[in-house]
Formats: C-alpha cells, sequence, structure tokens
C-alpha cells in the first residue's frame, strides 16, 4: 500500500508540472493579439476495487465484499484551448480586423499551409495582397486571397477601405462605393480538437472529422483587435494552487519513503 500510495502521489505531481507548464505559457502570451489560454483535461490510470474480509478474524476465509472505489491517480488526457472572447482593443488601423462572436480568419502560408486565427492585425504587402504580419495570405469566402490595390481602386490610402461587420470591403470614393470581396469567417463544429501550430494560430486535428464551415454568428469590427483572454492574475493564482498542491504531494512522497525505508530496514533485522 505504500508503494502504491507514492506512486499515485507521483502520478499526480507530473499532471501538475503539465499543469504549471501550461500556466507558464498562458502567462507568456497574455499580451499576444488573439491568443486563446490553454487548459488540461485529465483522466484517471484506472480505479481500483476495495474489498474487505467477510471474517476479519479468520485469515483462511479469502472471501471479502465490494467496498467501493478507488483511484489510482489521474494523468493528463489532453491540452485544450478555451475559445472564449477575448477583448476588443481600439486601434482605429483600418486593417485591423476583429471577431466578435464565433469564427476564425483563415490564412494560406507561401507553401500551402492553411491554418485560422483570431488575430486580424493585418497588411498590404508590395503584391497588393492582403496579409498577416507574418506574410500568410488571409482568404477571402470562396478561399481566394485578397487583392487591394490602391491604385487601381482610385483611393487614396488604407483608410479609404470600409470593412462592414460581414466582412465585405468597400472601396469608397468619395460618394461612390464599390464592393470587393468579402473576408471569410470559418468555425467548427467541435473546437476541443483544435491545436495550435503558432502564434495565435490553430487548426483543426483531423479535418475529416471536424471539418470547416461557414461562421454564422460573427460581426466583423474594423480598427479593432482582439486581444488574449488569458487573465494574468487568474493565471497567477492558478500558479500558486498547483505549487501548493504540489508541495503537499512532495511531503506525502517524502513520508511514505520514509515509511517504505523503516519497513525494508525491519524486514531485514526479522530475517
Amino acid at each position: 500500500m505504500i508503494s502504491r500510495g507514492i506512486d499515485i502521489a507521483a502520478k499526480g505531481m507530473m499532471s501538475l508540472i503539465d499543469f504549471q507548464d501550461s500556466i507558464a505559457n498562458n502567462i507568456a502570451n497574455v499580451n499576444t493579439a488573439g491568443y486563446k489560454k490553454e487548459g488540461l483535461s485529465f483522466r484517471n490510470v484506472y480505479n481500483a476495487l476495495v474489498e474487505e474480509p467477510v471474517e476479519r478474524n479468520n485469515p483462511k476465509n479469502h472471501d471479502g465484499r465490494l467496498v467501493g472505489e478507488i483511484s489510482m491517480g489521474s494523468v493528463t488526457h489532453k491540452l485544450v484551448h478555451e475559445f472564449s472572447q477575448g477583448t476588443l482593443s481600439r486601434t482605429d488601423n483600418p486593417l485591423d480586423l476583429g471577431i466578435e462572436g464565433d469564427g476564425f480568419f483563415k490564412l494560406r502560408a507561401p507553401d500551402g499551409t492553411i491554418t485560422y486565427t483570431r488575430n486580424g492585425a493585418f497588411c498590404i504587402n508590395s503584391q497588393d495582397m492582403l496579409t498577416d504580419m507574418q506574410g500568410n495570405l488571409v482568404l477571402d469566402e470562396v478561399n481566394q486571397p485578397i487583392r487591394l490595390n490602391l491604385t487601381e481602386l482610385n483611393v487614396a490610402s488604407a483608410k479609404n477601405l470600409v470593412v462592414n461587420e460581414d466582412g465585405t470591403i468597400v472601396a469608397m470614393r468619395n460618394e461612390n462605393a464599390t464592393a470587393l470581396q468579402r473576408i471569410g469567417i470559418f468555425d467548427f463544429a467541435n473546437k476541443d480538437e483544435m491545436m495550435a501550430v503558432g502564434t495565435s494560430m490553430y487548426v483543426p486535428k483531423d479535418i475529416t472529422t471536424n471539418p470547416e464551415v461557414r461562421s454564422q454568428k460573427f460581426s466583423v469590427q474594423q480598427g479593432a483587435i482582439e486581444l488574449s483572454n488569458a487573465n494574468v492574475i487568474n493565471e497567477m493564482i492558478n500558479s500558486i494552487n498547483v505549487s501548493r498542491n504540489y508541495e503537499t504531494l512532495s511531503s506525502f512522497v517524502k513520508e511514505k519513503s520514509n515509511q517504505l525505508s523503516q519497513a525494508i530496514t525491519l524486514g531485514r533485522l526479522n530475517v
């Protein structure tokens, strides 16, 4: 029973280390636009059946009755992200876009890799394409890159571009307005099966079982950036609680180790 207790506590300590790493990552990205905080889910290793002897004073009778179950410890099951709405911060930059509601912007890297993000800090590159700050192309609702040649559009600057709440880009020329492409806003039914692949970029773990869909409940806000939904105060409180729990388990392991050493010593003396 002593070694079993040490094993259970050790599994708990390993899970707490994973939890602390997740908290540290959240704190490091508390100022990262579009970042979604990490969390961990845990599972029991297994539950052992606990029995008591039917006749305690009769060691020859091995029959027992079921008392209940006891957990043999928990381990980290999987890393998940909480996709709750982050605060929209006004920047008044016409190419900064924030999503209020569900969905992601869709990006295509130069090598063709597709990712999804809530970080709408965009710019127009030297080829007149709308990109994020890493150079990934922003795609429209039909998966085409968005081209914004200000000279051809006959507008003075990006300030003459208006992005409607549905994502439609409109070029304003005096009193004339020309509708251009509509920025694609996509979503996923099971966000628990999303994983991070870079700075505020996410992809489904399996696109076949969790395919992208067109987002229905969203509003694109021009001149705003969605901030991280990680809260430094909450994360610090979580970190303190994890540290306390780790210290408790560490003390338990030390105590049980001493008991095991004493039991081994007594066993040797009795031989």
